[in-house]
């Protein structure tokens, strides 16, 4: 992993890790580097991997996946590092950890189509009591990280749409403008974008076609319509991005001004 001010960091057996410092806030400050770093699965880091990621300070690693994904693939993090497990939902709703014949059994059986599930998913990343309590233990830890040379590392399998979400909140709460927390989502495709590429190239060669690889190609990359769906079940369950954290995150005031303390450059 390369040292500060670089946002993707690249690792032997791991994909989608970035650093999310140097976004600019509404009030002209910067997200600090090496303070908050998301990432997919931790599942098959080497030993070089794990000292890569003690040697960028990270002190604690959440992790956003279901009982099932931990159980079938854990992390692997060295001792130093403070492990927290905080699923967001029961089990894996956005396919992420499936092999490819589960998610063709389910396709079969599903009635919503990738793009419509995914849009469905999101929804209950905002109003579900489990993601939110997800969510909320996840800025507790945000907050306990008071050393600014500890950094957290947070993650689910794909990094990129329990994690996408993470990241919006977090980004959000420390006044980056929307627009530059959506380009950060979106900026999964373009980092996935080989990954993505393969197992489509892959599942033509196998004789798939029409919607089973939409639906393929809708739970493998992020798209503006979930982010979008989000951010209007936000405004329509809540009416914007501060009660939103307010009332279902359970942010006070202070709290937001102790993350902005804690994470932007003075």
């Amino acid at each position: 992993m390369q040292q500060t001010n670089q946002r993707i960091l690249t690792m032997d057996h791991g994909y989608n890790f970035r650093d999310l410092g140097g976004y600019q806030t509404h009030d002209g400050k910067a997200v600090q580097w090496q303070r908050v770093i998301r990432t997919g699965t931790l599942a098959h880091l080497s030993k070089h991997d794990q000292q890569s990621l003690v040697d960028y300070g990270i002190k604690f690693d959440v992790d956003f996946r279901s009982d099932g994904e931990v159980a079938k693939a854990p992390d692997q993090i060295p001792n130093q590092i403070l492990y927290r497990h905080l699923p967001v939902f029961p089990d894996d709703k956005t396919d992420a950890s499936k092999t490819r014949e589960e998610l063709n059994a389910e396709l079969k059986a599903r009635k919503k189509n990738g793009f419509d599930h995914m849009v469905e998913v999101y929804q209950e990343m905002v109003t579900e009591p489990q993601a939110q309590s997800a969510y909320r233990h996840f800025f507790a830890m945000l907050l306990s990280n008071t050393d600014e040379k500890d950094g957290l590392l947070f993650h689910c399998t794909a990094g990129k749409d329990r994690t996408g979400m993470g990241a919006t909140f977090f980004l959000s709460a420390l006044g980056v403008p929307q627009k530059i927390v959506k380009q950060d989502y979106l900026l999964t495709n373009d980092i996935l974008s080989p990954f993505i590429q393969d197992r489509l190239t892959k599942a033509k060669n196998e004789g798939i076609t029409g919607t089973t690889l939409d639906t393929i190609k809708a739970q493998m990359t992020v798209s503006s319509g979930y982010f979008d769906a989000a951010m209007a079940a936000i405004n329509k369950h809540y009416g914007a991005m501060p009660q939103f954290l307010n009332q279902a995150l359970q942010l006070s005031n202070e709290d937001i001004n102790d993350l902005k303390k804690l994470y932007l450059t003075h």
